[in-house]
C-alpha cells in the first residue's frame, strides 16, 4: 500500500519535471519563429497613426519594448 503511494508521488513529480522542460523548449522554438513584435511592426503601428517614423525612434521603441521583458 505505502509502494503504491510513494509510486504514484514520484510518478507526479517526474510528470511535473518533464512537463515543465518540455513547454519550455515549445515555447522557445515558438517565439523563435514568431516573435511577439519587431521593427517592421512598430514601424507599421506608427504608420497608421499618421507618423512616419525615423530609424532612431522604432530604435528607442524596440529598447524600450526589450528592457521589459
Amino acid at each position: 500500500m505505502l509502494a503504491n503511494i510513494l509510486y504514484l508521488i514520484g510518478g507526479l513529480v517526474v510528470g511535473v519535471i518533464l512537463g515543465f522542460i518540455i513547454s519550455r523548449i515549445v515555447t522557445k522554438k515558438f517565439m523563435a519563429k514568431n516573435p511577439p513584435i519587431n521593427e517592421k511592426m512598430i514601424e507599421t503601428m506608427m504608420n497608421s497613426m499618421g507618423r512616419k517614423p525615423s530609424q532612431k525612434q522604432i530604435n528607442q521603441v524596440m529598447r524600450e519594448m526589450n528592457r521589459f521583458k
